[in-house]
């Protein structure tokens, strides 16, 4: 079987933090396909692409060849936005694909796959309902998607992102965040970290956990009232203990897990 060729080149790395980046990746002579925010691509690179310095060294077996090492991304950007795409990566030192993501520059190829897919969409959330978007790490990337799409929202309609990291400077996205939130006055944008401690300077927002935010009524508080199952919708994406966590609180609160057979309010990404 032919290798598949590299048919994507990187516009650009940005590098947020250690061992956080954003690639904004571009096709070469084709199209990017249509795809509704909330979605994800498919990323690759051959075995002998070199990997980043400070990655672990590679213990994997290696791969046949020709097989390409692939891996799927949640796409950050606009689904509006045609130049590219942005996906927004955490290195995992052991892995097998992210090391070499990481060694990538600007105007370095890559594949990208040609088809954009995933269930993660606002598809069977009513237009009116108010979004509760909560995310650990680099689970925030589908809903940029969202945000960057969708907002301003008309009328009174809330959204509130609950965004939780180790550290602030883990907390992606942070000034845009900001700014969004300064610009539409439906949006709440709720970081919390939960190593205080290690900060070089004080912090001073809430620490702990996404799970302690919903505990404590953040959300209610950012709004001005709860979110309930009859008006609003919970998403979920990040480290597979929150998730569980959540839907477990959530589900004691009256929202049920959405399923295609059984529609819910409460939508969730489980990519670990």
């Amino acid at each position: 079987m032919a290798k598949p060729e590299l048919n994507a080149v990187v516009r650009q790395r940005v590098e947020v933090a250690p061992g956080l980046i954003i690639l904004r990746v571009a096709p070469e002579g084709w199209d990017l396909p249509d795809f509704k925010p909330g979605q994800f691509a498919v990323l690759g690179l051959p075995p002998e692409a070199p990997r980043s310095p400070e990655a672990d060294p590679d213990d994997d077996v290696p791969p046949k060849p020709g097989v390409m090492i692939r891996r799927s991304y949640s796409i950050a950007s606009s689904s509006k936005a045609r130049e590219y795409l942005e996906l927004y990566i955490t290195l995992v030192r052991s892995g097998s694909l992210t090391p070499r993501l990481f060694a990538l520059g600007d105007g370095d190829r890559l594949w990208l796959g040609p088809k954009i897919t995933g269930f993660f969409t606002r598809d069977a959330v009513p237009a009116d309902t108010h979004l509760v978007l909560v995310a650990t790490g680099t689970g925030l990337a589908p809903y940029m998607s969202m945000l960057r799409t969708m907002l301003p929202v008309p009328g009174g309609r809330r959204i509130a992102v609950l965004l939780g990291a180790r550290h602030s400077w883990d907390l992606g996205y942070q000034s845009e965040l900001r700014t969004l939130e300064r610009r539409c006055p439906g949006l709440a944008y709720l970081p919390v970290i939960s190593r205080p401690a290690e900060e070089p300077l004080p912090w001073g927002g809430p620490a702990g956990y996404v799970q302690d935010l919903w505990r404590d009524g953040a959300v209610a508080r950012a709004w001005g009232f709860a979110p309930t199952p009859a008006t609003s919708a919970v998403f979920l994406c990040g480290n597979p203990a929150m998730i569980d966590d959540m839907v477990g609180l959530l589900a004691a609160q009256g929202f049920r897990e959405h399923s295609r057979s059984a529609p819910g309010q409460v939508f969730v990404e489980r990519y670990w």
